[in-house]
């Protein structure tokens, strides 16, 4: 009989038991010089698992993770270590039915965690968020969100990804550069590998710039400007990416997403 632990099957991994213990001590580790063990160990008791645990034998993963730890040590890091991969823990890869990427986390206390776009509860909303509501309002015809939390979009599949996954507190872009952007662009072509049609929501030129990763042929991509109030008005509002996204899954035989908060 096997053990109940996906991590500790061979099968699950692809790899010897020896490989697969191996690289459950490297995320242990890393996860470790990030804070403790939390959301990327539960991530990686997941169809998440086989998607990214290649990842973790690469240089640029480790040369990331002693990166943030430095960074933790020296300043502070948001989100909290628990929050950075509640994006993948919130959205399995089986249920990923729509990706929208963001960039970076936003930068300021009680804000990020780990789902693009999206607040804690309790926190002002951001500006490019209150755009987000907006459009969603004059999409589909519902009351503008009170709060700012998006949790309820990521339970019904909908993968809310930066491509960067921290950033030092006041510094916009400062974890740019050091390797998340390969590990997101990894995330983003497994999905791209789905059989079944996928929702890619790309607002703004880096989002937009992700379009290669994705076959376009098979997948939907809903592309504008970003809701950032500096560009909002030239391509953002009108683009009617919320229900574009549920036709799209409507005539793929799919149940459109709840877009109310």
């Amino acid at each position: 009989m096997t053990s109940g632990n996906p991590l500790s099957r061979s099968g699950t991994l692809g790899l010897s038991r020896h490989r697969a213990t191996t690289k459950v001590l490297t995320v242990v580790r890393i996860a470790k010089l990030q804070g403790r063990p939390t959301t990327m160990m539960r991530v990686l008791t997941t169809g998440w698992n086989q998607v990214l645990s290649s990842e973790f034998d690469q240089p640029y993963w480790h040369t990331l993770s002693e990166f943030v730890a430095s960074e933790r040590a020296q300043f502070q890091v948001f989100p909290s270590p628990d929050h950075v991969f509640n994006a993948l823990e919130l959205t399995p890869f089986a249920k990923t039915q729509i990706v929208i990427l963001g960039q970076d986390p936003y930068h300021e206390p009680g804000q990020a965690h780990g789902l693009a776009f999206s607040v804690q509860d309790g926190t002002r909303i951001p500006p490019s968020l209150r755009n987000i509501y907006k459009e969603l309002s004059n999409d589909i015809d519902c009351e503008i969100p009170s709060r700012g939390d998006l949790t309820s979009w990521a339970q019904q599949g909908v993968l809310l990804l930066n491509t960067t996954l921290t950033v030092r507190s006041g510094q916009a872009a400062s974890h740019q550069g050091h390797g998340w952007e390969q590990f997101t662009d990894h995330i983003i072509s497994a999905v791209n590998q789905k059989e079944e049609p996928v929702v890619f929501i790309l607002w703004g030129a880096s989002s937009r710039k992700k379009a290669s990763l994705i076959n376009q042929q098979r997948h939907v991509v809903i592309e504008s400007a970003h809701p950032s109030p500096l560009s909002a008005r030239h391509g953002f509002f009108g683009s009617r990416p919320f229900s574009r996204a549920n036709t799209a899954l409507i005539e793929n035989g799919r149940e459109p997403i709840n877009w109310s908060i």
